[in-house]
């Protein structure tokens, strides 16, 4: 089973990025723990991050019939990624948004989600934990469904 993860824009900055607010781990210590996790499960992960949006569709596009499922941190796109909800919502999959600050304790802008109407689940404000808790789920949606 292949499950996809993808980190949005200035995800490539964790760790030094506001850590205050997202910490001090980094997108290499993520990614880490969630292919240890991944081994753990029994799941394949496909990891990528990017600062454009387009390459964030391309790679949902490139897997759309091998993926069984997606855990996502939209990031900067988070209010206006409209490309990015649309090819969500052709996905045949369960794709979960994930963020690591808590949205609705930050700035009111960051409250909406564009995302979120797209996403199957939200998970978020656990850290870096919000990433391994959505792995967790997704894959347990795809057994479910039989992928």
């Amino acid at each position: 089973m292949k499950i996809l993860v993808l980190h949005g824009p200035n995800l490539n900055l964790l760790g030094r990025r506001e850590p205050h607010i997202y910490g001090s781990t980094t997108l290499a210590d993520i990614n880490r723990k969630l292919e240890q996790l991944g081994k753990e499960l029994g799941v394949e992960l496909e990891i990528v991050q990017s600062n454009h949006e387009g390459a964030l569709v391309d790679f949902l596009h490139k897997h759309i019939d091998t993926a069984a499922g997606a855990i996502l941190n939209p990031a900067g796109l988070t209010q206006f990624g409209v490309s990015l909800h649309d090819a969500i919502k052709t996905m045949p999959f369960p794709v979960i948004e994930v963020h690591i600050s808590n949205r609705h304790a930050r700035e009111e802008w960051r409250h909406h989600s564009i995302i979120s109407s797209a996403a199957k689940a939200t998970v978020e404000g656990l850290g870096w934990r919000s990433y391994t808790e959505a792995l967790r789920a997704v894959v347990e949606m795809a057994r479910e469904a039989g992928k």
